[in-house]
């Protein structure tokens, strides 16, 4: 899946000469947490974030006359004085594989996505990621998610898709995940329909071990460093 196609194109921008306090009101009325900074030749030169303006902020310790002096201050001051330069971006051929884990190593929340002339084509956001992969996996349909640890070893994919199959159940997707044990796999099958008691009963009878999908995500993923 490539990010041209699930990144957002409309994009709101902000220049390196705007006021603090307008972008904040942006911020806040579109409610966006990034905005990238542009040239007049829309050329990305930066990106700013809720962050970068509250930091900016006057503390609400300060006496009047501190503040009043802050304010001035801030009166004064441009986006180019608090963004990020030369932000980490993506390209529009860049999967949104690429995306997650670059967003996973930078812990940011969002990347433009910029041409080979450095011209901002678009930004690709965590929620623009969760949609994508809605869409993909067929969450939007009522189903219901198993999850089921096997041994890493040819053909157990194809038994499982088989077993349930043969009931007549509909997949809406399958994934499989490292199980972060030695030699172990975990499944997970996205079934359209809510009446999967007898399909479970049918796979433990084949010697699958079912887990809570919920358990396997708190449990078993590694912690960042």
């Amino acid at each position: 899946m490539f990010i041209d196609k699930s990144m957002t194109k409309k994009v709101v921008t902000v220049g390196p000469n705007d006021g603090i306090l307008e972008t904040r009101e942006l911020l806040a009325k579109n409610t966006f947490r990034h905005l990238p900074v542009v040239d007049e030749e829309n050329r990305l030169i930066g990106i700013v974030t809720d962050r970068d303006i509250r930091s900016a902020m006057p503390s609400v310790f300060l006496d009047e006359n501190e503040t009043l002096k802050e304010r001035e201050r801030l009166a004064q001051m441009k986006i180019k004085d608090i963004m990020t330069k030369n932000p980490v971006t993506v390209t529009p051929a860049n999967t949104l594989e690429d995306a997650i884990l670059l967003m996973q190593k930078m812990r940011v929340g969002a990347f433009p996505v910029v041409d080979r002339e450095g011209k901002l084509r678009g930004m690709l956001s965590i929620r623009d990621l969760v949609r994508a992969f809605v869409n993909v996996l067929g969450l939007e349909e009522p189903g219901t998610l198993l999850c089921i640890k096997v041994q890493e070893r040819v053909g157990e994919m194809k038994k499982i898709v088989d077993a349930i199959t043969e009931e007549h159940i509909s997949f809406g997707s399958i994934l499989v995940s490292r199980y972060w044990e030695e030699g172990k796999r975990a499944v997970f099958p996205y079934l359209l329909t809510t009446n999967v008691a007898h399909v479970k009963r049918k796979l433990v009878e084949m010697g699958y071990e079912l887990i809570d999908p919920m358990e396997w995500t708190l449990d078993t993923l590694p912690r960042p460093e």
